[in-house]
């Protein structure tokens, strides 16, 4: 093979002689005058004497051979459609041993073969143009850089020059990288994880199911959350957030607004009042941080999911009959903008009733509409039945989400199931509007005797509910004002006593003095009772409510 003919052709070469002849010929005549006359000076002499560089040779003069050996990457020439070898540089023969040359490469070049360089081969032979293979580890232990460049011969089939290139440290660092991106995944998504519910509360008269997805293309996941909580006397609190931003920071700044939302959620404020606190917090722990969320509260006595958002998406609801509703009105900025006064709405949630909360990442494409994700998952929803964790999981297959998705996922499911047969006596409700007077306390107080013992409670149970029931009308009647109102609830696990009234003063639980005529009216309560606690109504007044955990059944 001669080198020479092809040695010019080598990648980042230039074939600079021909140019450089053109442009300053010598001819035969300079020749002979240099170095010739009495008078001459010697041509050392000359060089010394002039501001003129060396000549430098061309690149066809170079000696190719002893070039390529020389060269610390590893080089090896194969030629024909059988690839056979016809050169391996010593660079070459150090890394995998001495090469038989004019056998095929798959016989005399078994790495290659390893590495899966041989279709490459077969391509750079076929389509005259340079094929690379980007590190890959050799049996040597080292990783190589691979690039087969086609070598025209004047005659023959052709040539293929591999030149492999060590990247060993290049690869090592980017295993380090991704090795320490690996570790810092884990530990925002096991911070993350940790910050979110690990059993989601249960609520009597819901069912629910949630779940969540970290991003997989990125090192840093997001700050997604959800929760449930039980806000007593049957009520519910939902809560679904998210965070902007990604890594640990994002994460953290979701736990606190989480653990804010429980411990606002206990002061059993309406909805948007819970998220104007929110959006005072979410200033004082970033002002550059802000978070969307929705935060919603079901009342089975009213069959109403009552919600305030900022900035998230629209709950949907789908009914008993498969029609998808979309709470869209009122939303207001994201937490951590301020200024904005939040305003609360409600969207029905009957029995029989399915309501998903979620967040950007279920519906938001980047190539897409955000308002067409809502709308095909309104569609699947539509088609969704079975239980929270079956729609939840369907719901999230639907959208397209797999490990490698590129952002966070979380969704939160609920139903209002719709009971009927046996278990429809396990959920009662009964209900007696007070007039006031005399004669309102003991009426109150035969109206809960008959319920409760027509639901069957035990002896105690039902004394138990009686005494509360007359203790919570007795102080409404004496700090209350009409309209008032006597609610008693029964679910598989509780029973709820709720009493309404127009005057939005809320009692406290206080120490009476012996001397005192009142005062222990809620302490009694308290005592009897397995909580208590009070709210203020949206319509004005107040409601006093306490509940009683049923004895379980026993086999």
């Amino acid at each position: 093979m001669n080198f020479t003919r092809w040695s010019a052709r080598l990648p980042g070469t230039q074939r600079r002689a021909a140019a450089a002849r053109a442009e300053h010929p010598v001819t035969t005549t300079d020749r002979r005058s240099e170095g010739s006359g009495p008078g001459s000076v010697p041509a050392a002499r000359v060089e010394q004497l002039t501001d003129e560089p060396p000549p430098v040779p061309a690149v066809d003069e170079l000696p190719a051979r002893e070039v390529l050996d020389r060269v610390p990457a590893l080089v090896a020439l194969v030629h024909g459609h059988d690839h056979r070898l016809a050169y391996v540089n010593d660079a070459y023969t150090a890394a995998f041993g001495a090469r038989s040359i004019g056998e095929p490469a798959a016989e005399a070049l078994p790495e290659l073969r390893e590495l899966g360089l041989m279709p490459l081969l077969d391509q750079a032979h076929r389509s005259g143009k340079p094929r690379t293979l980007k590190s890959r580890k050799a049996p040597d232990g080292r990783s190589y850089t691979f690039t087969c460049t086609p070598v025209p011969e004047n005659h023959g089939e052709g040539a293929v020059l591999v030149f492999a290139t060590d990247v060993t440290d290049h690869a090592e660092a980017a295993e380090r990288l991704r090795a320490s991106e690996r570790r810092q995944r884990e530990t925002a998504v096991t911070l993350q994880r940790s910050l979110l519910p690990q059993e989601l509360e249960e609520p009597d008269d819901l069912r629910i199911a949630a779940t969540y997805h970290p991003g997989g293309t990125e090192a840093a996941v997001g700050g997604d959350w959800y929760d449930v909580i039980t806000l007593g006397g049957g009520r519910t609190a939902l809560v679904i957030g998210d965070v902007m931003g990604r890594g640990v920071r994002a994460a953290a700044v979701m736990g606190q607004l989480r653990t804010a939302v429980r411990a606002y959620a206990r002061l059993d404020l309406p909805p948007h009042e819970i998220l104007q606190l929110l959006d005072g917090l979410a200033m004082e722990i970033d002002a550059n941080q802000i978070a969307t969320c929705v935060y919603a509260i079901h009342d089975p006595n009213e069959g109403r999911l009552v919600y305030a958002s900022a900035g998230h998406l629209p709950i949907l609801v789908r009914d008993e009959s498969g029609t998808v509703l979309r709470a869209d009105e009122p939303t207001g900025p994201p937490l951590g903008t301020g200024g904005w006064m939040h305003a609360s709405g409600s969207i029905p949630l009957g029995p029989g009733s399915t309501a998903v909360l979620y967040t950007d990442g279920l519906v938001e494409r980047r190539n897409e509409d955000l308002d067409e994700g809502i709308a095909a998952l309104e569609r699947a929803l539509a088609g969704a039945t079975g239980t929270p964790q079956v729609v939840c999981d369907r719901l999230v297959r639907s959208a397209g989400v797999t490990a490698d998705h590129d952002d966070d996922v979380a969704v939160l499911v609920l139903q209002h199931p719709a009971r009927t047969g046996p278990d429809s006596e396990l959920f009662r409700n009964a209900a007696l509007e007070l007039l006031g007077g005399v004669e309102a306390a003991p009426r109150a107080r035969a109206f809960a005797s008959g319920v409760l013992t027509s639901w069957r409670f035990p002896a105690e149970l039902h004394d138990l509910g009686v005494l509360a029931t007359s203790e919570l009308v007795a102080n409404s009647l004496q700090h209350g004002i009409p309209p008032m109102r006597l609610r008693l609830r029964r679910t598989d696990r509780r029973l709820i006593i709720e009493v309404t009234d127009g005057d939005d003063h809320l009692p406290r639980r206080r120490r009476a003095e012996p001397a005192d005529e009142s005062g222990r009216g809620i302490a009694i309560v308290a005592t009897i009772a397995t909580s208590w606690g009070s709210r203020r109504t949206p319509g004005g007044g107040k409601a006093v409510w306490c509940e009683f955990v049923l004895p379980k059944p026993t086999d």
